[in-house]
């Protein structure tokens, strides 16, 4: 038995929870007057955002659902989505029990290539279409990024500036090149949504378009009432979101259970990209996402899902209390951590009583200045997640997933914390912070507490970490090389040298040079 629209009955037949509505009336209105387009085809799109539009569907407040494109890697869509009819099955893990349903909303998977001329006429019918209402992401905090570390462009971005909007390389600049399509024919609203998991992100992803948008008009690529139409609101709006949802890579122990039910075809696969993805999505049961209500062409009716809609204001400041305080801080921890002590999952590091106790502490420091946004208690929030989200041992999570891009997430997930913290010349009362900083900066070493090697995730500015500690990794000597990056305001807010957290953070570095120093001072807290 297939994952496919043509099986939905036979897989009903097994408990599996599958739509009430007529799957292929669904994609055939989608398709001719699309309302919703989403970059990013990987697992939390699929996993949450679709089965928001899903539960819609079901429940009678949609008859449309998500055209999905992906920039990235073709296989995604050749591979998982076509083969399955786009269809998703989805499973719901909570620590006493696994829940099956299948996921129909998404009416096509698309790989965008605007120098393919049916990939470009395919997305211009889309974008000339009155009836598009938005546009979402989950491209990642990169995907956004035009700059190098030193301030200047990266090279696919410069030539999509000297280019124009015809065959752009970078995925802002297609976007760019799609919203120049709509301007030009009919220059209808739309809403252009992130929903990646970084702070600002609406800002984040209009400045990029802008800045592109700026580079072709001055150089002569697109007219000044372009411009203009990107910066009307009744017309283009970017807003803000906060989205959460722990969607970690396929389980093999998921695909087996499919397999026993059945299923064939379901298992994982690797495509030459790297991507490693499945016909499945296995995901936490929690999840929150807030998203500014911005929408000058109208949106979906997703407070039917549970979404909650609220102003700029609010939006940013759930997503400060969040990523600063009561998730992201205590997951990076977990994520080095679990590297350098060999940990297969942060579900079996939080049975480790020190690493328990390094989140708390982590948690209870950023209390101190954590935001309250009033529409969820940061309190509910961060016990939520200590007690039951995090120990979830149905939740596959590898600490090396987590550890992916830390460099990125350092200056939020720390060092607003550490800034607040400074302006109330209380910097001397951190402890737990300054080990978790000290923790990055000792798995950078890719040394485990063996001193064994290990590979570090994928982070854009890992050679040049690993490089300033070069000396240190072979020779397990130390001579202040730490300072090129303590000293880093980027990366913390403010430099930290001539702060009370240095010499904290180089004493507990400099502790666990040593073999099973890491698991020595984890044992201590």
């Amino acid at each position: 038995m297939d994952l496919k629209i043509e099986n939905l009955k036979q897989i009903a037949s097994l408990g599996i929870k599958c739509p009430k509505y007529d799957v292929l009336k669904c994609h055939e209105e989608t398709l001719n007057e699309p309302i919703w387009l989403h970059f990013g085809a990987g697992n939390i799109f699929r996993g949450f955002i679709a089965r928001l539009q899903n539960d819609l569907l079901n429940n009678g407040y949609a008859t449309k659902g998500i055209i999905a494109l992906e920039t990235f890697d073709e296989e995604i869509i050749s591979d998982i989505y076509d083969k399955y009819d786009s269809l998703t099955l989805l499973a719901s893990l909570s620590p006493a029990s696994t829940d099956y349903s299948v996921i129909a909303s998404i009416a096509k998977g698309m790989y965008v290539d605007l120098a393919n001329t049916n990939t470009y006429d395919s997305l211009k019918n889309i974008f000339s279409k009155e009836s598009l209402q938005m546009i979402s992401f989950t491209i990642t905090e990169k995907g956004y990024n035009l700059y190098k570390m030193d301030g200047t462009f990266l090279d696919a971005v410069e030539d999509d500036f000297k280019n124009g909007p015809k065959a752009p390389k970078n995925t802002m600049a297609v976007v760019a090149s799609l919203l120049w399509l709509r301007f030009n024919n009919g220059a209808y609203p739309l809403a252009v949504v992130s929903m990646d998991n970084c702070s600002q992100n609406g800002q984040k992803l209009q400045n990029a378009i802008l800045t592109i948008c700026n580079k072709w008009y001055e150089n002569g690529f697109v007219n000044k009432e372009f411009i203009d139409y990107l910066n009307d609101e009744t017309k283009i709006t970017f807003p803000w979101t906060m989205i959460d949802k722990i969607t970690p890579r396929p389980a093999l122990s998921i695909s087996d259970d499919l397999a026993k039910l059945g299923f064939t075809n379901i298992a994982p696969i690797t495509t030459a990209k790297h991507t490693f993805i499945a016909p499945f999505v296995n995901a936490e049961v929690s999840e929150y996402l807030v998203i500014e209500d911005k929408f000058p062409n109208g949106r979906p009716a997703l407070e039917n899902a549970h979404v909650y809609f609220t102003d700029r204001k609010t939006v940013n400041m759930v997503e400060t209390m969040k990523v600063t305080t009561c998730l992201n801080p205590l997951h990076t921890a977990l994520a080095v951590y679990g590297c350098m002590l060999n940990y297969e999952t942060i579900a079996m590091e939080m049975t480790n009583k020190g690493l328990s106790n390094l989140v708390k502490g982590i948690a209870k420091e950023g209390m101190k200045v954590v935001v309250d946004p009033k529409i969820i208690s940061p309190v509910d929030f961060v016990n939520d997640v200590i007690n039951v989200r995090l120990p979830n041992k149905a939740i596959p999570d590898t600490p090396a997933r987590i550890a992916t891009d830390t460099s990125l997430k350092i200056p939020v997930r720390y060092g607003e914390t550490i800034k607040a913290i400074a302006k109330k010349g209380e910097l001397d009362t951190l402890e737990y912070i300054p080990i978790a900083i000290a923790g990055w900066c000792r798995y950078l070493l890719g040394l485990d507490d063996d001193l064994k090697p290990f590979n570090c995730s994928s982070d854009p500015e890992l050679l040049h970490l690993q490089d300033i500690l070069k000396n240190v990794r072979e020779t397990l000597t130390y001579h202040n090389e730490l300072d090129l990056i303590l000293g880093n305001a980027q990366l913390f807010g403010i430099s930290l040298i001539n702060t009370p957290l240095y010499s904290k953070i180089v004493s507990h570095f400099k502790e666990m040079l040593n073999k099973n120093g890491v698991s020595n001072l984890i044992n201590k807290l």
